[in-house]
């Protein structure tokens, strides 16, 4: 520490509390220990009798909070995210740039996390994010940082961590099943549905056809929708169960796609399909999400409207947080469902 005068110490580091004393009005921290002291400080030092003030002198190598802060966002942060625009007391704050799907690389975070004197918070990963939403933090530890801590977190981080993906606007066909719809025995209530949960991503269904269960006709419509009606997505729903005739599994297949699941460790919805024709993703959403508020489809459809190709292990993963715990007051997506 050194003593200087307050005129001499514009950029320099306060190493202590400054308290500022206004009888019957005020008492308390008028500038904070690790402050940086600026030009326009200097009258309100002078003013509450401050003439000299202890500074920090960091030697070489050594980093304030906010320099170490700044470097350290800008080593993790990547599209899509932006960063607050004042950085104090070593912090930094994330924010969505753009309405996605936040993108954690949990090994990388948790290595970065490991060094030890920074830290790096987040949102969980794949977390459906609005624009302007805050998604996590960076923060120093120490007022003074070595150097080469941050350093050593440069080698060791070479890609960004945090990313939010941009949801796309798609234009869905929906093929409804089952013998009871299509005769007229009760009506369809998923379409209602379906139409509330695209639109709330920006994305549309261009047609609904309902079928009997009848496995060659699902399969035909399937086709027709991607190849006439150039459709970006397919949802189909009913017939999702293992009764012999719920056939709609089977003509999905039948369509020569790419069959990623059939079944899912997610509750509600474990009878969940998720195929690929081409690039097209169809999804067979099981009979849960007519009347459960959040079900497998809420955690599958952000990823999917993002063109995230999902496979396999992205949905097995779900089996750890894959329980809606059906609260009174629901909170999604910041809650412990698919997490």
């Amino acid at each position: 520490m050194k003593m200087i005068k307050v005129q001499d110490a514009v950029g320099s580091v306060l190493s202590h509390d400054v308290t500022q004393i206004i009888p019957g009005e005020f008492k308390g921290r008028a500038f904070k220990k690790g402050h940086i002291i600026k030009e326009e400080d200097i009258e309100k030092l002078l003013s509450i009798g401050k003439d000299h003030v202890y500074v920090w002198e960091p030697e070489e190598g050594q980093l304030h909070e906010n320099d170490a802060a700044i470097r350290l966002s800008n080593l993790v942060v990547g599209d899509g995210v932006a960063t607050s625009e004042e950085i104090k007391e070593g912090k930094v704050d994330f924010f969505a740039d753009r309405n996605g799907v936040l993108k954690i690389d949990k090994e990388k975070l948790f290595k970065l996390n490991s060094l030890g004197e920074i830290i790096v918070s987040t949102l969980h990963n794949n977390t459906p994010i609005r624009k302007g939403e805050k998604i996590g933090a960076t923060r120093v530890i120490p007022l003074i940082i070595d150097e080469n801590k941050i350093i050593e977190a440069e080698e060791l981080i070479k890609e960004k961590i945090i990313r939010v993906d941009e949801i796309k606007t798609k234009r869905c066909a929906v093929i409804t099943t089952g013998n009871e719809v299509y005769y007229g025995r009760i009506k369809d209530a998923f379409l209602p549905v379906i139409k509330q949960k695209l639109g709330y991503y920006g994305s549309e269904v261009i047609k609904q056809v309902i079928l009997p269960d009848d496995k060659e006709r699902i399969t035909e419509e399937i086709l027709k929708s991607v190849n006439e009606d150039k459709a970006d997505m397919i949802i189909c729903t009913g017939g999702m169960s293992v009764d012999p005739d719920d056939v709609t599994p089977t003509a999905i297949k039948d369509c020569g796609g790419e069959l990623v699941t059939y079944g899912s460790p997610i509750l509600p919805g474990a009878m969940f399909l998720l195929a690929y024709y081409n690039d097209i993703p169809i999804l067979g959403v099981p009979s849960c999400a007519m009347y459960s508020k959040r079900t497998v489809l809420d955690l599958v459809l952000p990823r999917v409207l993002a063109d995230e190709r999902l496979t396999m292990e992205d949905i097995a993963e779900y089996g750890h947080g894959g329980l809606c715990l059906d609260c009174k007051v629901c909170t999604f997506p910041h809650c412990s469902f698919g997490k």
